[in-house]
């Protein structure tokens, strides 16, 4: 990357370099990278759990007589992290990120959306996260269906994630990567640190259960902000309240601002 992105050879070895390097590697092509998409197109049993185990949150138990186990592992896609499966590293977790994202049945009504907004989202080099979430909200408005309560939980659980990624995507794509933070997963909560132009955006993506959670929600965000040493924070709630009014809210506690968007 000298000296097309950084000046002298103690510049690169920053954070900001190793982001670049990062960004670098999950785009470039490579025989490693086409075996594991290879093997991704090739079957869908491993495909759809692959999947599941990155959108859904699930904790998936380890069983060495699992078949399907025993092809992500032979393959190389996965671990065994204490008795649980584990994509087998961050490389790996983004690429398949990535793939799923531009492969989804949403990318066409998700990125069209975003890169039309795309000007708006970014001033001065700087990502404005909670109009981000706020024009997101407003384009899930008029395609969910709050009558069909069937139809919400899976919007809520299954979709709902995989359809923010895929809108945040275009947006911050060819300069800026996300990652998810794999030590705080579970099934009602995804946290997603956005690296844009050497600045850290924490989303927490989680599924609405009531005030109480909400609380205990927040509570934990405030500590990702303070292990980051960051001032601001963002929540998206996936919300089964129907009372509940969409739209994003300013939040001051203490010296720190969470902007929480209601899906």
């Amino acid at each position: 990357m000298l000296p097309e992105t950084f000046e002298g050879r103690n510049n690169p070895w920053t954070e900001d370099g190793v982001n670049e390097a990062v960004k670098y590697i999950i785009t470039e092509k490579n025989t490693l990278f086409d075996s594991l998409m290879g093997k991704v197109r090739s079957f869908d049993n491993l495909r759809g759990k692959l999947k599941e185990i990155l959108f859904t949150g699930e904790t998936v138990a380890y069983m060495q007589y699992n078949e399907e186990q025993e092809q992500l592992l032979m393959y190389g896609f996965i671990i065994n992290n204490h008795n649980t499966i584990a994509i087998a590293n961050r490389i790996f977790e983004m690429l398949l990120y990535n793939y799923f994202i531009s492969e989804s049945k949403y990318a066409e009504e998700m990125r069209g959306d975003a890169l039309d907004n795309k000007p708006e989202f970014i001033k001065g080099g700087k990502l404005n996260v909670p109009l981000i979430m706020e024009r997101f909200i407003k384009t899930q408005e008029y395609i969910r269906n709050l009558d069909d309560e069937e139809a919400e939980k899976k919007f809520i659980e299954d979709e709902g994630r995989e359809k923010f990624l895929t809108y945040l995507s275009p947006i911050i794509n060819g300069v800026g990567t996300f990652s998810v933070e794999e030590r705080n997963r579970d099934r009602r909560r995804m946290d997603v640190v956005i690296h844009y132009r050497g600045r850290r955006y924490i989303i927490e993506l989680k599924i609405w259960h009531g005030d109480r959670y909400n609380e205990k929600g927040g509570k934990q965000i405030m500590d990702y902000l303070d292990s980051y040493g960051l001032d601001e924070g963002y929540l998206l709630s996936f919300s089964f309240n129907k009372t509940k009014d969409p739209g994003v809210e300013k939040i001051n506690i203490g010296d720190k601002t969470i902007y929480e968007g209601i899906v």
